[in-house]
């Protein structure tokens, strides 16, 4: 799949694959200690480093990794989400991780759905699930809110190794919701 030019908008929001372009502010994103409280805890900028050189690896070889989000309006970046499936990984998921300074407007919601509907609609996955800390409300308000449920409990692989609560949907539950006009 060439992803050179893949680029998905909504209203708000440009998601498309990682560049180095966005290496500051996901170095930023990545140091703020809140904002990666339930993603490992905040890491340097080497590891930042590290971890948009995997999700672009991602991108090249596997044909998906989660998208840059980049706010319309200010043309800023402001988080990641879109699919993610690591070797090891309990599934498809569908991820999201905003900036702080973004929180509270919508914008995982507005995201999450656009990526879930390319994860479904592009690389014909039959389900997707969300990885989230037993401890984070708003990632488990946010998946209720896509129409998901708690499947199960999880273990992310090394070198993240931990206990998960497992959320997720299948493609028919999804598409259900879209047909009663819930996802738009």
């Amino acid at each position: 799949m060439d992803t050179g030019n893949l680029r998905i908008e909504t209203s708000r929001l440009i998601l498309r694959p990682v560049a180095l372009e966005d290496f500051d502010a996901w170095a930023d994103f990545m140091a703020d200690a809140q904002t990666m409280q339930f993603l490992g805890g905040a890491q340097p900028r080497a590891v930042a480093w590290r971890a948009l050189m995997t999700m672009a690896g991602a991108w090249q070889l596997h044909g998906f990794a989660m998208f840059s989000v980049i706010e319309k309006d200010s043309g800023r970046w402001i988080g990641r989400l879109g699919p993610w499936m690591p070797d090891g990984w309990p599934g498809t998921e569908v991820g999201w991780s905003i900036v702080r300074e973004a929180w509270g407007k919508g914008y995982g919601t507005e995201g999450a759905t656009a990526a879930i509907d390319w994860s479904f609609d592009t690389l014909g996955w039959t389900e997707v699930i969300h990885t989230i800390s037993a401890e984070n409300l708003a990632s488990k308000a946010l998946a209720a809110t896509l129409g998901s449920r708690f499947l199960r409990m999880g273990r992310l692989p090394a070198p993240v190794d931990i206990d998960v609560e497992i959320w997720g949907q299948t493609r028919e539950q999804w598409k259900a919701r879209q047909t009663k006009g819930v996802n738009r």
